[in-house]
């Protein structure tokens, strides 16, 4: 079986963290993230807003490195948990529990314009950003000189496929 879920958006709110009677450390937030489509009308794209948790070390990374409005991408499960409420009626909710989490962003692109650009990496500096953004923002792709083009008769039989 596959239950394997990765998001990417800002938090809604600060990261709140809290500790089991034993000790072990879990982190609650919650993740805007928008649609890749707008409605039926061609208009605004909606945003889901998604509760994750993370557990020991990832989640005492996430509290003390996230803040409201940071862009986060979390990779992990989602997870589907039976309760009960005040009056006795049952209910359901749904979570993504977070196995890893992410910089969306390098801390001086957060700084700044707020753009998308940049991720967390393993350099130096655990804030260093890619040339390139890794996120968001189309750039396309650098022009090729014209002579590495030929052009091709009608002929379909030249094609390899």
């Amino acid at each position: 079986m596959l239950n394997h879920i990765v998001i990417m958006g800002r938090l809604t709110r600060d990261p709140e963290l809290r500790r089991t009677g034993s000790g072990i450390a879990v982190t609650s937030f919650s993740v805007a993230v928008e649609r890749d489509f707008g409605n039926r009308d061609g208009g605004e794209r909606e945003t889901d807003f998604i509760d994750c948790v993370a557990w020991r070390q990832t989640g005492e990374f996430v509290s003390k490195y996230f803040t409201k409005g940071s862009m986060i991408v979390v990779s992990g499960r989602l997870q589907i948990r039976n309760w009960n409420d005040k009056e006795g009626n049952k209910r359901r909710s749904a979570e993504v529990v977070a196995d890893n989490v992410y910089f969306g962003e390098s801390k001086r692109s957060s700084e700044g314009s707020g753009s998308y650009g940049g991720s967390y990496s393993s350099g130096n500096s655990p804030y260093s950003a890619p040339a390139a953004p890794a996120y968001g923002g189309y750039q396309a792709p650098a022009a090729a000189p014209a002579s590495d083009f030929a052009m091709l008769d009608d002929d379909d039989a030249q094609l390899p496929f």
